[in-house]
């Protein structure tokens, strides 16, 4: 193919498609007319020779073509910011750049307001988009520029990646706060018998399913799983409306505990400790804006004792 003979723009409003799933809210992110965004995709149809997107309800969803071509062309963009901000100073008082972060749903709940307070604060022009794990892992978001920052488990490593150590998180068992049939200690065969709610975020290969699993091994223990679900908020709904029983990480637990009737139970196991690290990729490592954004994650979330270490 021709680069040469293709208008690059045309892979702008692309990416803008693509991320915005709209092409109304795409017109708007680029200044432009929706009109002008559907010819943009009229023409690079005829250069690719595939749809690119379909109409579903209301919004627009790509095609198996278009999501292979979406990582590429937001890493390709981002290289050419970067490459046009390189000697540029980085001003968080005025920079009304988007900033990125990858969290599960429990850390949404147990970290995000202690990042939102300082983001708001120290940078009062940009905006925080969160993204799902799922979406990090498919759409390789921290190679591929889309994503800035994840908070993931210090033991997760790939080429690129660098990471920061952030605080150890460990699991305990929660039940209904009136649940009559669990006191306040499980002993192994109470363990056993108690109906259970696992949490994959990741399916049986996520690392903290894993992690789980060898800790039940090693005390020679079994669960009753009833159900299986991919969010801790589920988990803790669903346990507070039965004689059920879940594992959640224990800041987690702390703060929906108010929301929520539950209480904590000892377990008849060894409770572990669980390392999780802010990760980045090094394309960003020496970015102004980056490094900003991280410092300020690690702010909100490492322990003052740790932050006062490094």
């Amino acid at each position: 193919m021709d680069l040469a003979a293709i208008d690059l723009n045309l892979f702008l409003v692309l990416d803008a498609v693509l991320t915005e799933g709209s092409a109304t809210a795409a017109a708007r992110r680029l200044h432009v007319t929706q009109s002008a965004v559907s010819n943009a995709l009229a023409r690079l149809r005829e250069v690719v020779g595939d749809p690119l997107v379909v109409r579903r309800g209301r919004g627009l969803a790509p095609t198996p073509v278009a999501v292979q071509l979406q990582p590429r062309i937001a890493a390709g963009l981002h290289e050419l910011r970067a490459a046009l901000a390189a000697g540029r100073e980085f001003d968080p008082a005025t920079t009304t750049r988007r900033f990125s972060i990858a969290l599960t749903d429990n850390q949404e709940v147990s970290d995000l307001p202690r990042i939102v307070a300082r983001f708001e604060r120290q940078l009062p022009r940009a905006s925080l988009q969160v993204v799902t794990v799922e979406r990090l892992i498919a759409s390789d978001g921290l190679a591929a520029g889309l994503v800035d920052l994840a908070l993931a488990p210090a033991a997760v490593t790939a080429p690129g990646l660098r990471q920061t150590p952030l605080y150890s998180e460990q699991g305990v068992l929660v039940v209904r706060r009136d649940n009559r049939k669990v006191g306040r200690r499980l002993d192994r065969a109470a363990f056993e018998a108690t109906p259970y709610v696992d949490v994959q975020i990741l399916g049986e290969g996520g690392h903290g399913h894993r992690v789980a699993r060898d800790n039940l091994a090693r005390a020679g223990l079994r669960r009753r799983v009833v159900l299986t679900v991919p969010h801790f908020m589920a988990a803790a709904v669903a346990v507070s409306r039965t004689d059920w029983m879940t594992g959640l990480p224990r800041r987690f637990a702390a703060e929906v505990s108010r929301r929520l009737p539950l209480r904590t139970v000892a377990a008849p196991l060894e409770i572990v400790d669980f390392p999780l690290a802010l990760h980045w990729h090094a394309r960003t490592d020496a970015d102004p804006g980056a490094q900003f954004f991280r410092a300020l994650v690690v702010a909100a979330l490492r322990p003052p004792a740790a932050r006062s270490r490094s």
